[in-house]
């Protein structure tokens, strides 16, 4: 008798616990998302539609790792779904799940315009205006399915019929996982989402050493684990597979493309198309090298200066409190996030690394706040 009253009060306090769990969980999605965005959305998505996944120019590991996971999820819950990107995706994410059935847009520009204008609901995934997919913006803007954003970057534009903007979260990934979750639907996390989702918070976090110091990341990263992510072999799908000229051209922006700025905390690198022409140049090829810049003891800020067809594009990183997100708007018609940001020069090369340093004096004192900050272990 006793063995038996003390297994169903076991029984009622772990129900209890796992209840209590949920609605902590459910309260924190709530806050998290717009409760009547949110039941809107579970309502649109109640019967089978045409369904397009979009995601912005230069698709990096965020970007690819969200839209597949959102696909494959919403492809299970019986929708037909395809993923539209602009242009080519770097060679070492090639390998995640799903990729081949991304319709890119360069290559096959009329099935993709019949695609979205065709489109029920279309998922705008990590990009917070309809300009950043580039190629096919006007097609997008002009297309008559109901627009639904998720994505992490500052400053949203209100193009979307529904947006889920979260800015304090690592990556756009954690966000589908919440917003799956919210849904009521983890229960669909396979092994393939997992998988995506995790390369989407491991890429856009370098590793877990940026923009992931908040809980939550890790508790998603746990339940992806649980759901057969092997984090070693992914880690190594996507950072073990350096080409060798793209490993001669790291070696050459260390050594004959970098300057350093000590007085103003800053480094930089700078790469021609005859220098990309020289190493061969892949889509990807200079993925993380402005890191190998801020990685400079005393450095607050870098950038990456990559020459293009038209313009110079530009990558932005910095430490600490200065906000590269703000340099980049103030000055190069761009954006992104506090630490990590980018943008175009219009310039020649010259002119443009000369104003680029003309403007630092401008900074110093947030340069020089930013080093010192992140120079000491901060108090908790």
């Amino acid at each position: 008798m006793y063995k038996l009253l003390r297994t169903g009060l076991l029984t009622i306090i772990s129900i209890f616990v796992f209840d209590k769990k949920k609605l902590f969980f459910n309260n924190y999605l709530l806050h998290k998302f717009n409760p009547d965005t949110l039941t809107k959305v579970k309502h649109l998505l109640t019967s089978p539609a045409e369904i397009v996944v979009t995601s912005h120019y230069n698709p990096d590991g965020d970007a690819l790792g969200s839209s597949l996971a959102l696909s494959r999820y919403l492809t299970k819950k019986g929708h037909s779904v395809t993923t539209i990107i602009p242009n080519d995706f770097p060679g070492f994410l090639q390998w995640m799940p799903g990729q081949k059935d991304i319709v890119v847009y360069f290559h096959k520009s009329k099935t993709a315009d019949e695609l979205l204008k065709n489109a029920k609901i279309i998922f705008s995934l990590d990009y917070n205006a309809i300009s950043r997919v580039n190629l096919f913006a006007d097609q997008l803007a002009k297309a008559k399915g109901v627009k639904i954003l998720i994505d992490h970057h500052l400053e949203p534009e209100k193009e979307f019929d529904f947006s889920f903007s979260v800015i304090k979260t690592s990556s756009t990934s954690e966000l589908v996982f919440d917003f799956i979750e919210a849904l009521d639907d983890a229960h669909l996390i396979d092994a393939e989402i997992a998988i995506n989702l995790y390369v989407g918070i491991m890429t856009d976090t370098g590793s877990f050493s940026f923009a992931c110091n908040y809980p939550r990341t890790y508790e998603v990263v746990a339940r992806l684990v649980e759901a057969g992510v092997d984090t070693e072999q992914v880690h190594r799908l996507v950072y073990d597979t350096y080409s060798e000229s793209r490993m001669r051209l790291l070696g050459f922006c260390l050594s004959e493309r970098m300057k350093v700025l000590p007085e103003h905390s800053t480094a930089y690198i700078w790469l021609t198309q005859e220098d990309l022409d020289k190493f061969d140049f892949n889509p990807g090829d200079t993925e993380g090298v402005v890191n190998y810049a801020l990685s400079i003891k005393g450095i607050s800020f870098a950038a990456l200066f990559t020459e293009k067809e038209d313009r110079i594009r530009i990558s932005f990183r910095s430490k600490g409190n200065f906000s590269v997100n703000n340099f980049a708007r103030n000055h190069y018609q761009g954006g992104g996030h506090r630490n990590a940001s980018g943008g175009d020069s219009f310039d020649k090369m010259p002119v443009t690394l000369s104003k680029f340093e003309a403007l630092l004096p401008r900074y110093q004192e947030g340069l020089l706040s930013a080093a010192q900050q992140s120079s000491r272990l901060n108090p908790l």
